[in-house]
């Protein structure tokens, strides 16, 4: 919206150094600076409202954590926080005319309300199980269908809309259109559902230490940012030789967005923490993430860019499958794991709280390098 006022003001007036918005840079700076700010400056009377409303963190005794006992009384909801901190920067900053801006602020709004209701359910109603599991599938799979029918159908598309990024490979793409083109859809949007629930539910097992959703969160986010940039700008998906997608790299913006709340958000989540994102934030990001993914054309690419969450997702299905085969087999059921998602199994070892999220957030990082080096490494 003020990056539309500002255009005018410039096309009209020209009023000296106006122009420099027009460059994604600048814009995708100022976002990460005012979403930092909106995060830190907001965040302390969120949380006080959170506490005011007690709205408290709900910790099952059967967790089998006793550290986490004392967490009870740590307000959450605070995804509040980072969806104001995303959302205000990247609505002024993005362009209004853009399908991009629509879609990945829709995908991120509909799945914090989803999350926002069944943090509901669980801190106001008391109901520790929250929202049920189909209602909250059906919310993702809304989401999924909203977005593949719009990047499959949108006229802008039309041209790749079924092609995906093969990593590590040169000039190799899957298409999805393999019954042709007029059943293109019969593959391509239930792809798009499974990518936006496996993500958001991944984000959301990884929201169990303080600081480790957000610190990871924010470095994604920063990769992600840096391929929305150089795939819609023809020099780079040029030399990089790369898919070009015109108008993507407004979408750095929303990144820088993103990262900038993250980073604030951490101010008060970081060990011991002041407030916990719950699902507000955690469904959202991941949301976010895979709308990202699936409008870049980078979804396989997902599992490493957002590896910690893919990490912590495969060992809950390891030890659900194994468990469920031992038992079948041996009358009791077996672990591989001594707790999961994984970040619980090193605090049954004994390993800080702190000590695990760092170690975390490193190895997010390198994973993200090896995210940038599929650019060259094909």
């Amino acid at each position: 919206m003020l990056y539309e006022l500002i255009s005018w003001l410039e096309i009209n007036y020209e009023p000296p150094g106006f122009g420099a918005f027009e460059f994604i840079t600048t814009r995708a700076a100022i976002a990460a600076a005012m979403a930092l700010f909106i995060s830190i400056m907001i965040g302390r009377q969120i949380i006080k409202w959170l506490e005011h409303m007690q709205l408290r963190e709900v910790i099952r005794e059967d967790i089998g954590l006793d550290n986490h006992l004392g967490k009870a009384h740590t307000p959450t909801m605070g995804g509040l926080i980072i969806l104001l901190a995303i959302l205000i920067p990247a609505l002024l900053w993005m362009p209004m005319d853009s399908i991009y801006t629509w879609m990945i602020i829709l995908v991120t709004l509909i799945l914090g309300v989803v999350g926002f209701v069944d943090d509901y359910i669980k801190v106001v109603k008391k109901d520790k199980s929250g929202l049920s599991g189909r209602l909250k599938v059906a919310g993702q799979i809304t989401v999924g269908l909203l977005l593949g029918c719009t990047l499959y159908f949108w006229p802008e598309f039309q041209d790749f809309n079924t092609l995906s990024t093969v990593p590590f490979l040169k000039s190799v793409n899957i298409d999805y259109a393999i019954l042709g083109e007029a059943l293109g859809w019969v593959i391509y949007i239930p792809m798009v559902v499974f990518v936006i629930t496996a993500v958001s539910n991944a984000t959301n097992l990884t929201d169990g230490l303080d600081g480790l959703a957000a610190g990871t969160s924010a470095i994604a986010g920063l990769i992600l940012g840096i391929f929305a940039y150089v795939s819609g700008r023809t020099d780079f998906s040029s030399f990089l030789n790369i898919m070009y997608l015109p108008g993507s790299g407004e979408l750095t913006i929303f990144c820088a967005s993103l990262v900038g709340g993250c980073m604030g958000f951490l101010w008060y989540n970081t060990h011991p923490a002041s407030v916990f994102m719950g699902d507000t934030g955690s469904l959202a990001l991941g949301g976010a993430f895979g709308a990202l993914g699936l409008m870049l054309h980078k979804e396989l690419l997902l599992p490493i860019v957002c590896g910690i969450f893919f990490i912590e997702t495969i060992s809950v299905i390891i030890q659900t499958t194994y468990f469920k085969y031992t038992r079948r087999k041996y009358g009791e059921g077996r672990r591989v794991f001594l707790m999961t998602p994984i970040h619980h199994h090193f605090e049954k070892k004994g390993w800080p709280e702190s000590k695990i999220v760092v170690r975390f957030w490193i190895i997010a990082v390198l994973l993200g390098i090896l995210s940038l080096l599929t650019l060259k490494l094909r």
